[in-house]
């Protein structure tokens, strides 16, 4: 099943089911979805692919991620904790991020792949990474490491 139609299902499961903590985030994303298909629709693209859906929910976390930042920053819990749940149900259609240590050790293995020996090397350890990991590395914790591991 496509992951459009599992958000749809989702969508209408949790309607029926009246689940006020999931819906609205699941007509947002939905919208989301919609206004990339309308603007994809433009450019000759009849319908987006599971990669496209991925890269809509990536950019809503990150979103999330960053009002949570400012809502922390101000003393906004209530908003801090809205934002906190509808990226739990946006990360319920993202494949799994790896944990720390298995980007490192992943990070590790690709750096002596590529032959990397300093900082200058980070382009092409970066690439490699996109390549195969794309969907479950966090790459603003892989630069980190990666530079960590090229000093």
């Amino acid at each position: 099943m496509s992951l459009k139609k599992q958000i749809d299902e989702k969508l209408s499961n949790a309607l029926k089911a009246k689940d006020k903590n999931t819906y609205p985030t699941l007509r947002l994303i939905v919208s989301a979805i919609k206004d990339a298909e309308i603007a994809g629709r433009s450019k000759g693209q009849k319908e987006l692919t599971d990669g496209d859906i991925t890269t809509i929910l990536k950019k809503m976390i990150k979103q999330r991620n960053e009002s949570c930042e400012v809502y922390k920053k101000a003393g906004r819990n209530e908003l801090l904790e809205n934002e906190t749940k509808e990226i739990n149900v946006i990360n319920t259609f993202l494949p799994k991020q790896l944990s720390e240590e298995e980007t490192k050790k992943i990070c590790e293995e690709v750096i002596k792949s590529v032959g990397a020996s300093s900082i200058k090397d980070m382009g092409k350890v970066m690439g490699a990474l996109k390549s195969k990991h794309a969907d479950t590395l966090d790459f603003s914790k892989v630069s980190v490491i990666i530079k960590e591991l090229l000093k």
